[in-house]
């Protein structure tokens, strides 16, 4: 195996998956948002709830196409980076993946239009139907994703027919063993990360003292979501934790950052040396490693090291360990930032704190960074497997020339970085405008008696 075929083969996969998490991070919380809003709108009739459900509409809706695109690459890419891959796990993930596109794709392409134009041409009941089944076909696609993803790491209900997984049971391959944990830790990963999104924006005009009733509402909601979840989330990413554990038990150790089994501290900061074995920079907090992993609070007990697994079969361990403390630490911020959030909404200076709101407005992308941290820890801590014990990832590249696959990448980078900033200034540009400024259809022109399409970029 060619080691420069398979790093930038990796790199490449890795870059776009990386790319596409960012705005399922963002739209599949944001389209339960959009649910809520034209419901309470539905309900109250307050223009506020349809001013605050027009402005994060848009949003989501760039958001979405964007996110639908760089998914197809991923596709594209199983089965020309990775063919072996692609023709080994055919037979379930394949069919995983299609159950994806004939529900949640043909779901969301039924309505989707109805969300964005059809407001003034149909009924506001249907109106909110609508934004009720794209929130449902996102949901859907998590749970294709997931189901396929956790199969990679929990693989079951198959047989092994000439290098070839054929489902045996397809309620076992589909809810396999780490489904039932993975999937509401990554559902409650984008609600918060949403739910980040939605304070900063809200921070700013705090801040800037504009579109105050706007202002109120979406960080409220936000900060709301946020103190329901941050509890279920720090309780399922332990869980998720200790039942990997069992499952994929190199994961576990690589993310606690020991080598040697000695350690009853908890490692906040390590510089491993992945070829000699040891860490050449080691920061603990002392006992805090036994408590968390063992329960033990004599701290009497060590926590385990990666030297008890052989080398060959160690995942990287400055990748899991960083990818896990990404996702931890943000953890802390955010059950920090519900505390200080919850002090001030019983004080009455939820809407007056400044340094509050500056605080949330540098928090708007640590949701998104800390679902990347996630599925870092989740696919860098499977390795040197592609399907956990059973396909390793050097088995399952396509023989390609290195130079074709560095050739697609620097490709991919340029175009990836090129959308990323036309996301990040539309979204700076929709910030600016306000709320009520740039709905897909000109409210003068939804009361004509022939409506006509305006869009977001005529709009503007």
């Amino acid at each position: 195996m060619d080691v420069q075929l398979l790093a930038v083969s990796r790199l490449q996969f890795a870059i776009t998956a990386a790319f596409h998490m960012i705005f399922p991070a963002i739209t599949v919380g944001l389209s339960l948002f959009l649910v809520f809003l034209y419901g309470a709108y539905l309900r109250t009739n307050k223009e506020i709830y349809l001013t605050t459900y027009h402005f994060w509409r848009n949003i989501f809706a760039v958001g979405f196409g964007i996110g639908v695109v760089a998914g197809i690459v991923m596709t594209f890419e199983f089965g020309l980076n990775w063919a072996a891959y692609a023709n080994a796990v055919g037979p379930i993930v394949g069919v995983i993946i299609s159950m994806e596109v004939v529900t949640a794709f043909f779901l969301e392409a039924g309505v989707m239009g109805v969300l964005l134009y059809g407001e003034g041409r149909v009924s506001k009941p249907v109106m909110f139907l609508a934004n009720c089944m794209v929130a449902l076909g996102t949901l859907l696609s998590t749970t294709w994703i997931l189901s396929a993803n956790s199969w990679m790491q929990t693989p079951a209900g198959y047989t092994l027919v000439n290098g070839q997984f054929r489902p045996t049971d397809w309620i076992v391959a589909i809810f396999n063993p780490s489904f039932a944990y993975r999937f509401p830790h990554v559902l409650l990963g984008v609600l918060l990360s949403a739910s980040f999104v939605m304070t900063g924006t809200a921070a700013w005009y705090l801040l800037k003292r504009q579109h105050l009733e706007f202002a109120r509402l979406t960080i409220s909601l936000g900060l709301g979501v946020m103190s329901l979840l941050i509890p279920l989330q720090l309780y399922m990413g332990d869980t998720v934790a200790s039942e990997m554990g069992q499952f994929q038990a190199p994961k576990l150790l690589a993310l606690e950052g020991n080598w040697d089994s000695t350690n009853t501290g908890y490692n906040v900061f390590i510089i491993p040396n992945q070829d000699e074995q040891r860490n050449i920079v080691q920061v603990s907090i002392p006992c805090l490693g036994s408590i968390i992993l063992n329960r033990d609070f004599t701290c009497s007990k060590p926590v385990p090291g990666l030297k008890q697994v052989p080398p060959a079969l160690q995942p990287p361990m400055v990748l899991v360990f960083y990818g896990f403390r990404l996702m931890f630490y943000i953890s802390i911020l955010i059950f920090f930032a519900v505390a200080s959030s919850l002090l001030l909404r019983l004080r009455g200076r939820l809407y007056t704190a400044r340094w509050f709101h500056r605080f949330m407005l540098i928090l708007f992308p640590v949701g998104i960074l800390a679902v990347i941290g996630g599925w870092i820890t989740a696919e860098t801590g499977r390795q040197p497997y592609v399907v956990y014990g059973k396909l390793t990832t050097t088995a399952a590249v396509s023989p390609l020339a290195p130079g074709v696959v560095v050739a697609s990448l620097s490709a991919f980078i340029v175009v990836y970085l090129a959308l990323l900033t036309l996301y990040i200034a539309y979204l700076v540009r929709a910030i600016r405008r306000g709320p009520g400024d740039t709905p897909l259809l000109s409210p003068a022109r939804i009361t004509q008696d022939r409506p006509t399409i305006v869009s977001a970029v005529d709009a503007s």
